[in-house]
């Protein structure tokens, strides 16, 4: 399993990369994506933001504090098999970027 959070641009397919994010809140962080392909050159806004605590912290820090997440979002994040979660990368996209990585 990756630990990379990969995205894909929703018209042409190609990955898409992060321009700018800038941390609104210490549980929101606000990004600007772009298409990697100069062809398309699709951007938009996103927002990254954590909204339950699936585990506690051995280390709280009191400003962080999150709700705790119901039994139904905790059980879906343990099913997580890799066969269950879908990609964002085509199967070409994979085998290029692991060719890649593997230089």
């Amino acid at each position: 399993m990756s630990s990379t959070y990969k995205l894909v641009c929703p018209h042409c397919r190609s990955r898409v990369r992060i321009r700018t994010s800038e941390g609104v809140h210490i549980f929101l962080r606000v990004a600007f994506l772009q298409c990697t392909n100069e062809a398309c050159s699709w951007a938009c806004r996103a927002q990254f933001e954590m909204t339950h605590e699936l585990s506690p912290s051995s280390m709280p820090n009191p400003e962080a504090v999150l709700p705790r997440a119901p039994s139904a979002i905790r059980r879906e994040a343990m099913q997580g098999s890799d066969e269950e979660q879908l990609e964002l990368l085509t199967d070409a996209e994979q085998d290029e970027e692991e060719a890649i990585n593997a230089e």
